[in-house]
């Protein structure tokens, strides 16, 4: 025991102060009336009571008093809060950050979760919380959130870290870490950070050892603790669910299936469409593989698909065997182009999912469209998803760029002849082309003392460069993109080259990704993607969770519902004015979660942190054990002086 310290510290003894008053009462002598009698010889008690009321005769075989001493005592004991001292450091602060992610969901075979087992030990922790120290409580999942403020009340610990419950998220460890830095900046009192984890962490290869490794971008500046949670046994699940347009009749369904490095599981993977079941596959996977499987669906309507993972036996995490789609119904990509863009008209009659307006006489039929290229600046109010403008310069950036024409030999000679001297590869317009050679003769030129910067600032990403200005840019607002080509593309070698047609059909390829008409991927967790509801404007809307929970939203001025917060598995219901206009499926879909793997270090930028050999112990507080004892003698007092049966012998 260690709580001598405690004994003589001077917020407690005076607590023994009160045996005086105890003892004073057994001081008390009896007052009775003096008379006048002629003999003692009948009133010899009387004498013998007197006797026994001395000062010292007083406490001779007086059971009641010495089990109220001990009363006292065991009372006086249990507020002094004795306790066996554990190996636990009794900081001042302690910040314990507790991953609430997915995996933490996991349940063994007797049904608990890895963080049912974090928070037993925590729980330990507060149960025997010394005085003076504080503790904080920090919930890690897609971000960071402080569940407590710096706290020794035991009951509004235990309350948070009740209500704390997994999020079908991946860990986002590293806001955790800053938020436990910041705390640490701003008091000394703390010497160190806990962190409970299940060690199923983002990794990536190590090259010195050619195997994964734990890796967080992160400069650790404190002491931090690391204590991993054991594996919760074997897991299979759905860590990919995508369909593509193969034709104008057909969609190829994509469900990927993984298995955990513990050990081989087999099942069976059902995908059912608008609740009717379009197919099964049988899945039997060994230790860390994975099965690709292929349905086919038609285009014809549209597919509300959900993909049902069935495991034979245990299988740990149950959030990653379900998942969902949503597949319009096909058809083709409407592009308005006008008669003058020819080269670009040429090159859209030869793509058959392309349905081309307007038409020879002029004609037009739609109201909006998939794609606009246009080069006149009053198509501008044309509704398109997806635009390209030939030949114009953005009204925001005009006092930016100004474009300069090379139209003689003269103007050739005494202004530099423009040319593309770089170009984004990656850029999804431009993949797969050479544009070194191409010539212009408009020369977009930026202004005096104006940098990429200011471009950039202003919303626009530079695609193509040229030696004196920006040549292509990339515009994105909400679910609108809009690409701009500032040179007239008639005025140069571009229709001549091969990459032409090309960035054509790179363009069409991402109107139909804008539109939704060609790859299409399941949304996972974390947050609803962008969606366009029936009313075009801005409308209040309520969001249902799968939980049951609302979330009150504003859509934007063209009606887009945008950043909805979707934690957990499960469908979302989008209601207007108490009516169902939208209901949309996230799905886990993370081969890191649904691997369960664990890890025993944790690679910062600078060192790397190794889990802690062994859980250090609390202080074990028996106050509770000294409380209920003063209560057994109390209750035996109470029997014995005031309820004791007749019969039963002093």
């Amino acid at each position: 025991m260690s709580w001598l310290p405690q004994f003589f510290a001077p917020s407690y003894w005076w607590l023994f102060l009160l045996l005086i008053p105890l003892v004073i009462v057994y001081f008390l002598k009896l007052r009775r009336t003096r008379m006048a009698i002629p003999s003692l010889a009948l009133w010899q008690q009387v004498v013998n009571d007197q006797r026994v009321n001395s000062p010292f005769q007083r406490f001779k075989r007086n059971l009641l008093l010495l089990l109220q001493i001990l009363i006292l005592l065991l009372l006086v004991f249990s507020v002094m809060q004795p306790y066996f001292a554990g190996t636990e450091s009794n900081a001042l602060k302690l910040p314990i950050l507790i991953d609430c992610s997915a995996s933490m969901g996991a349940r063994d075979e007797s049904g608990k979760s890895r963080l049912d087992i974090v928070k037993e030990e925590v729980l330990e922790i507060v149960n025997g919380l010394p005085p003076g120290t504080e503790l904080t409580l920090i919930e890690v999942g897609a971000s960071a959130r402080r569940v407590t403020d710096f706290t020794d009340n035991k009951v509004v610990l235990r309350e948070a870290l009740e209500e704390m419950a997994v999020s079908d998220v991946a860990s986002r460890l590293e806001d955790g870490l800053r938020l436990a830095q910041a705390l640490t900046r701003s008091t000394d009192q703390i010497e160190s950070v806990r962190l409970y984890t299940d060690g199923n962490l983002p990794t990536k290869m190590n090259p010195a050892t050619g195997k994964p490794m734990a890796a967080i971008d992160f400069d650790l500046s404190f002491p931090i603790e690391f204590f991993p949670i054991d594996p919760a046994g074997r897991n299979m699940g759905i860590t990919s669910f995508n369909a593509r347009r193969t034709s104008t009749e057909r969609w190829d369904v994509f469900v990927r299936v993984e298995s955990d490095a513990g050990g081989g599981s087999d099942g069976k993977v059902t995908l059912y469409s608008n609740g009717e079941m379009m197919g099964e596959e049988r899945v039997v996977l060994e230790a860390g593989e994975s099965q690709r499987l292929v349905f086919r669906v038609d285009t014809n309507t549209p597919h509300r698909l959900e993909a049902k993972l069935t495991v034979s036996g245990h299988d740990a995490l149950q959030s990653d065997n379900t998942a969902w789609l949503t597949l319009p119904v096909g058809r083709r990509l409407k592009v308005f182009c006008p008669p003058e863009l020819a080269t670009y008209r040429h090159a859209l009659m030869a793509m058959e999912e392309v349905a081309l307006e307007p038409d020879a006489e002029g004609n037009t039929s739609e109201a909006s469209y998939d794609l606009l290229i246009s080069d006149d600046v009053s198509d501008n109010t044309i509704q398109a998803t997806s635009s390209l403008f030939v030949g114009q310069i953005p009204e925001d950036l005009q006092q930016l760029v100004t474009i300069q024409e090379v139209s003689s030999a003269e103007d050739a000679e005494e202004v530099e002849y423009p040319r593309i001297v770089d170009w984004k590869r990656d850029a999804t317009l431009l993949q797969h082309t050479q544009l070194k050679e191409v010539l212009i003769s408009d020369s977009p030129v930026k202004g005096e003392g104006v940098e990429d910067g200011d471009i950039e600032r202003e919303g626009y990403e530079i695609l193509a460069y040229g030696n004196m200005g920006p040549l292509i840019l990339r515009h994105q607002e909400g679910m609108e993109l809009d690409y701009y080509i500032l040179f007239q593309t008639d005025r140069s070698t571009l229709p001549y080259r091969v990459s032409f047609p090309i960035i054509v059909s790179n363009l069409v390829n991402e109107a139909m990704q804008q539109a939704s008409l060609a790859d299409l991927q399941a949304p996972p967790t974390g947050v609803l993607p962008p969606i366009t509801l029936p009313a075009r404007r801005e409308v209040a809307c309520r969001v249902t969770t799968p939980a049951g929970k609302h979330q009150e939203r504003t859509t934007t001025e063209e009606g887009v519902l945008i950043g909805v917060s979707a934690p957990n598995v499960g469908e979302y219901e989008i209601r207007q004015e108490g009516e169902l206009v939208e209901q949309v499926g996230v799905s886990l879909l993370n081969s890191t979660e649904t691997s369960l793997a664990t890890v025993d270090k944790i690679h910062f930028n600078e060192l790397a942190v190794e889990a802690a050999p062994e859980r250090k112990t609390t202080n074990q507080l028996w106050w509770r054990q000294l409380a209920m004892a003063a209560l057994c003698v109390l209750l035996i007092e109470w029997w014995y002086f005031q309820k004791r049966p007749a019969g039963v012998p002093d």
